[in-house]
């Protein structure tokens, strides 16, 4: 029971009208209460289910853009299939966990994902980002 969580989820517009108090559900001898946001395999889903949120915790742009600079401090020192494996490894796989959740997601969610893989690319093939001159 421990690991069991409850979500209501509804509009924005339902959400304000129910004010935050949301009904336990009485299960097998145990009360659930709701939690606000919940943590489905990574993903975090809120209750008016608005994408700004649902990054799957692996893939959150400061903790994917840390290891990023991690590698590109030790690149030097790895192969170019070296550098592309760690990169897939800590990058580019927690990036595309749960990725159907932003089809159709609005460019605000998806610029940042999009930016940690941007950050990742010249950290791969060993070339420096390039400046408009």
């Amino acid at each position: 029971m421990d690991k069991t969580e409850l979500l209501w989820a509804g509009t924005r517009h339902f959400l304000s009208l129910v004010g935050g108090s949301f009904p336990s559900l009485p299960l097998a001898g145990d009360t659930i209460h709701p939690n606000q946001p919940v943590t489905v395999l990574g993903v975090v889903i809120s209750a008016d289910l608005s994408l700004e949120k649902m990054l799957p915790t692996s893939a959150q742009p400061a903790s994917t853009i840390f290891v990023v600079f991690k590698v590109k401090h030790i690149r030097r020192t790895l192969s170019k299939e070296s550098a592309a494996t760690l990169v897939r490894a800590f990058v580019t796989s927690p990036v595309d966990y749960c990725n159907v959740v932003f089809a159709g997601a609005p460019k605000t969610v998806t610029n940042k994902l999009q930016r940690v893989l941007n950050a990742a690319a010249p950290v791969v093939s060993g070339s420096r980002k390039l400046t408009a001159a």
